[in-house]
């Protein structure tokens, strides 16, 4: 079984402090603050990477499902729109998918079956199933 890793470091108070976090592969270093998440400053943030990661792992299951039923995608480009609410803490609220494919040969009705449930089984869905997770697909 595959186990991945990430890793973070936070120094200093919550509005003065930085953080800064990396892949376990090495893919990816970015530092972090309180601005970058709450605000517009510069730096990433656990939501846009949560986002990242849920828009990859949707592509990938669309295009597992897209396969098995018979129809083979040229292109799956997924968006990961993550909402933060921070009126009663910080939560996030909402993940909307926005997904546009070309995939030969499939009628709309088909493709919005097939990706509903890519949205409903794809393992980052699945962990984050105490979020409401909506989809706009359309074919391209």
């Amino acid at each position: 079984m595959p186990q991945r890793k990430g890793s973070a470091e936070w120094t200093g108070g919550l509005k003065d402090g930085r953080g800064s976090l990396s892949l376990g592969s090495g893919a990816f270093e970015g530092h972090y603050s309180f601005g970058s998440r709450f605000e517009e400053s510069g730096g990433t943030n656990p939501e846009e990477l949560i986002g990242a990661a849920h828009a990859a792992c949707f592509s990938m299951a669309l295009a597992a499902a897209l396969g098995k039923a018979g129809f083979q995608p040229r292109r799956v480009s997924t968006t990961a729109r993550v909402d933060l609410e921070t009126a009663e803490g910080p939560k996030i609220s909402t993940i909307t998918l926005e997904t546009e494919a070309d995939v030969p040969g499939i009628d709309a009705e088909e493709f919005r079956r097939q990706a509903e449930g890519a949205k409903e089984n794809c393992p980052v869905s699945r962990a984050l199933a105490g979020v409401d997770i909506r989809l706009e697909a359309r074919l391209a």
